[in-house]
């Protein structure tokens, strides 16, 4: 199986790009309350992305070893952020609905995300038995689980994923 993590709440500064964003202590109980909630299985390969908001979750979650995968990051926005948490929401909607086009100059165009994220499970899943632990994040998981379904981007799930939060996909075929 694949549990995919998304990670937890982040200290957010809009001085610098997300990718580079550190968990907030505040989320910590969320965190340690998902580590014994019994969500996550006991024995797994653990991954993370890049980012450091993934890298501190997984470290929270597990005393095993997290193996990072750069391919593994989030939906990549260079251009930083300036909108409200709507503006923000509406614009990530209207990526996944031009999936082609980046939603906004110097993001990456979702379909870019969607393969550099499900190429790079597939690689992981071919090398490794057993569960699976991703640690990484919202907009990534909501491509890869399409991918993986055969069916469209669930947003309405994606809205709703919390910091941190988990999703578990039965399993994958190894190749398309």
């Amino acid at each position: 199986m694949l549990h995919l993590v998304r990670h937890a709440r982040p200290r957010t500064d809009p001085a610098t790009p997300a990718s580079t964003w550190l968990l907030d202590p505040d989320g910590y109980a969320a965190l340690d309350a998902l580590r014994t909630s019994g969500r996550l299985p006991v024995a797994a390969t653990w991954f993370s992305s890049p980012e450091p908001k993934a890298r501190q979750t997984a470290a929270r979650l597990t005393d095993a070893p997290v193996t990072v995968v750069d391919d593994l990051a989030e939906h990549r926005r260079e251009a930083r952020w300036f909108g409200t948490v709507e503006e923000f929401r509406d614009t990530v909607r209207a990526a996944f609905a031009l999936p082609d086009v980046p939603a906004v100059p110097e993001w990456e165009p979702l379909s870019d995300t969607r393969e550099r994220v499900v190429t790079a499970v597939r690689r992981l899943r071919s090398s490794h038995t057993g569960d699976l632990v991703l640690v990484g994040h919202g907009t990534a998981w909501t491509v890869l689980v399409a991918a993986l379904t055969g069916t469209p981007p669930d947003l309405d799930a994606w809205s709703r994923l919390g910091m941190p939060d988990v999703w578990t996909v039965e399993d994958m075929p190894t190749a398309e």
